[in-house]
């Protein structure tokens, strides 16, 4: 065999096998996406969030995920956080807006986002995060979710507390979803109608859930909620609008929508604020 040949087969056993990637500068940025297939964390400049102030209706989830991730930011005991419930009420805003408060409270937090489809990768996104010991990380996996068929929960199983090396000391987990099992209710239910053991087939699947240490529910907002949403978008950027044509005109785009939510509050402003000339 030539050395022309070694070198084509060397060549083709790198790129079934790539070398690990390496580790960014955590210096470069406070938040990063990772991406297998290669494996890589890139810097986000810029994150697309709200300010804290302007969650409107989540008191109680906002406090309470505020105090854990900043005990977590100061180096002391924090857990893991599942948000789950109702589409469109700040779960996702809410994580990386309280990221932004810690940072902005001076204390040294990156946020790394890790998509579902990714999981079968994250143990060595931990090996990166896990050897940046002078850093600590939130590692935020949004709209997380699982199909009967799914097996990329048995990845994260292990991750929350589970296996020999466990979750590194300096990384913690948050997800949100609108289950909060993170599995369909029927998936459940077929789980405990055909199984030879209904009680451990079901135990299985739910366990998963059972590994956040915080669960965080989300619950659709009522009307007036859904107005003093949309008053703290106007006084936030300077959009004045009289009040009754204001109530008017939110009860109208909802009715349009068939649904109230945090997500609509801020269509409807959108819309607002491009027909006043306010620019977002």
């Amino acid at each position: 065999m030539s050395a022309e040949d070694l070198k084509r087969i060397a060549d083709a056993l790198e790129r079934m096998a790539p070398a690990p990637a390496r580790a960014p500068d955590w210096t470069s940025a406070d938040a990063f996406v990772w991406h297998s297939s290669p494996d890589r964390l890139d810097p986000v400049p810029e994150v697309a969030r709200v300010d804290l102030s302007l969650l409107v209706a989540v008191d109680r989830a906002r406090n309470t995920l505020l105090e854990n991730t900043l005990q977590f930011a100061k180096g002391f005991a924090a857990n893991n956080a599942l948000l789950w419930g109702a589409r469109g009420m700040g779960k996702s805003s809410l994580v990386k807006a309280v990221h932004a408060e810690v940072v902005h409270q001076g204390l040294p937090l990156k946020i790394v986002e890790l998509s579902r489809e990714d999981l079968p990768s994250i143990g060595r996104l931990l090996g990166h995060l896990r050897g940046a010991r002078d850093h600590r990380f939130l590692l935020f996996c949004d709209d997380l979710s699982f199909s009967h068929d799914d097996q990329h929960y048995k990845a994260l199983k292990a991750v929350l507390d589970g296996g020999i090396e466990g979750r590194p000391a300096n990384v913690i987990f948050y997800a949100t979803s609108n289950r909060r099992h993170l599995m369909p209710r029927d998936m459940i239910e077929n789980e405990r109608s055909s199984a030879i053991n209904p009680s451990e087939a079901v135990e299985e699947k739910v366990s998963l859930s059972d590994r956040f240490g915080l669960w965080l529910g989300f619950h659709p907002c009522s009307q007036g909620e859904y107005l003093d949403m949309i008053r703290g978008y106007c006084a936030a950027y300077g959009v004045a609008v009289e009040e009754a044509a204001l109530r008017a005109e939110a009860i109208e785009w909802q009715a349009t929508r068939g649904a109230r939510s945090g997500r609509v509050a801020w269509q409807f402003f959108t819309d607002l604020a491009g027909r006043h000339g306010v620019r977002l």
